[in-house]
């Protein structure tokens, strides 16, 4: 079997509403983690706060600094995560856009 050359992982925070709970994880594939936040089977933590709403994204080649990023951002202040959202997504937009939408997200 062929090994691919690149793969696709992902960093990303997930909220309920704006400046709501906060969820950080990586995944090698934000399309069924989504699925999964948004019908509640992704974590005990996620159901019970509901949070379906893809507010940023951060995409890596590997692993290792894909989890290392998650864990810096993990210990990062409430409010420095809150900034790093605004910064590219001022109104806290759900990024989510499922796999053969033509809906922009």
């Amino acid at each position: 079997m062929p090994q691919r050359t690149y793969h696709n992982y992902t960093v990303y925070i997930s909220t309920n509403k704006p400046k709501g709970v906060l969820y950080i994880g990586v995944t090698g594939g934000i399309d069924d983690r989504m699925e999964r936040h948004i019908k509640g089977k992704a974590s005990q933590f996620t159901s019970k706060y509901k949070l379906k709403r893809l507010v940023y994204v951060e995409e890596f080649q590997y692993i290792e600094d894909a989890i290392a990023r998650e864990k810096q951002l993990k210990n990062w202040h409430r409010q420095w995560k809150i900034n790093l959202i605004e910064q590219d997504n001022p109104e806290w937009k759900d990024l989510y856009k499922p796999l053969g939408s033509d809906l922009d997200p």
